[in-house]
């Protein structure tokens, strides 16, 4: 019996997708916290998620980790009544998890195809991108190594780029996890702000030759949308009435000075889970793509009940999939973000 209203449930949300396939695209980015395999890999730290290592990383907990995720983008999709067109991660080991991912029986039907390399970071956790070929034409990819001016020898992950088509428009997409906080906030800022101006020159650069193209940069910033990072060296403005051609907008920003966050610490809410769009989807031609707005913003926070702690110290916060150590079924600290494209 469950699973049969599950497969009437699928039905249905392929039943909106029928209906409103041309009312709008869903892009989201989700951090999904330590996807590991339980399989060591040689030359990088992930020891911890091991069947040998402190967390204890087994099969069942993998699997449990997967169908949560699962169940995440199912429910976002019925939220919206459309699955996402693409959708950005962080914190992924390599392919094999995500092929475990579009695998699910929940997004299996939806056909997602993967965009992902690895990256020399040192535990071994990547982005990727994941689209719907019916949606996105798929052009081509790269990885873009994140350089720190004087620190030769530092490593940490690719910034990921993608472009294609969605209904004959020119699409590029940036999927990001920039340098984290390590050692703190300000003697580790001009790692991310390294990170954002490779993001800006690839933007300026492609612009040069191509203006007509639509940006779409996201993933988990490790900084606010009003840091240096993103409001100076990439340029992402906060107000949308204010953008000149080729500029950025942050649509997340707005949110965040509201006290709205996407992981909370020491009881803060931050807002690191950011997606970035340029100027032409805001004041995009009558028959374009444009971002759609509703009520007072132009981006979500998908931060459901199911999705934060019910009691004890970490109540109301993401709820992860450990505390310290022991396993507690949970989602991810991020929650995930999302943008809607409307035609």
């Amino acid at each position: 019996m469950k699973k049969y209203f599950i497969l009437l449930a699928l039905a249905a949300v392929l039943t909106w997708e029928n209906s409103h396939a041309q009312d709008k695209h869903l892009v989201m980015f989700y951090n999904v916290e330590n996807l590991f395999d339980t399989i060591p890999s040689p030359g990088v730290y992930d020891r911890e998620f091991t069947p040998g290592g402190a967390k204890k990383w087994n099969s069942f907990k993998y699997w449990k980790k997967i169908a949560n995720i699962e169940d995440v983008l199912y429910k976002i999709a019925s939220q919206e009544r459309t699955f996402p067109a693409v959708i950005g991660l962080s914190e992924v080991e390599n392919r094999n998890v995500l092929e475990d991912i579009v695998a699910t029986p929940k997004l299996a039907k939806v056909n997602y195809r993967i965009v992902h390399y690895d990256s020399p970071e040192s535990r071994g956790v990547d982005v990727a991108l994941l689209y719907r070929p019916d949606i996105f034409k798929y052009e081509g990819s790269y990885p873009i190594k994140t350089v720190v001016p004087g620190l030769p020898d530092f490593k940490t992950r690719d910034i990921l780029s993608v472009w294609g088509t969605i209904g004959n428009e020119r699409f590029f997409f940036f999927v990001c996890h920039l340098p984290s906080r390590l050692g703190g906030q300000a003697a580790s800022e001009f790692k991310r702000i390294a990170g954002a101006q490779i993001i800006k020159n690839a933007v300026d650069s492609i612009c040069l030759e191509k203006p007509e193209t639509r940006f779409i940069i996201m993933g988990d910033m490790n900084d606010e949308p009003t840091d240096k990072s993103l409001a100076q060296a990439l340029g992402a403005k906060a107000d949308p009435k204010r953008l000149d051609p080729g500029d950025l907008f942050n649509p997340f920003t707005v949110m965040f000075k509201d006290g709205i966050g996407s992981l909370a610490y020491q009881d803060a809410w931050s807002l690191f889970d950011n997606i970035i769009v340029s100027e032409n989807l805001i004041n995009a031609p009558q028959d374009g793509f444009s971002l759609l707005k509703k009520k007072k913003y132009y981006a979500y926070i998908f931060n459901k009940p199911f999705l934060t702690g019910q009691r004890g110290q970490y109540k109301g916060y993401p709820l992860r999939t450990f505390s310290g150590d022991n396993f507690v079924n949970g989602y991810s600290d991020h929650f995930p973000v999302y943008i809607l494209l409307s035609k």
